[in-house]
């Protein structure tokens, strides 16, 4: 169950751009109300390791579609 299940990314069809992605997941949570702490915290678990990382954080965090 991720950490924000009401949040959902839609990043099927993103082409694999880790910036868009990362856009994507901060846009949705500035949407749902979070802090910039909160993202912040998010962002900096995303980029800390490679793709395939940002992929699991996305999935650890929001839904994903």
């Amino acid at each position: 169950m991720p950490k924000y299940p009401d949040i959902t990314v839609e990043l099927i069809g993103q082409n694999g751009n880790a910036f868009s992605i990362l856009g994507i997941c901060l846009r949705a949570m500035r949407q749902a109300g979070l802090s910039k702490e909160e993202r912040d915290k998010f962002y900096a678990e995303a980029t800390s390791g490679n793709y395939d990382h940002l992929l699991m954080t996305c999935m650890e965090w929001f839904e994903v579609e």
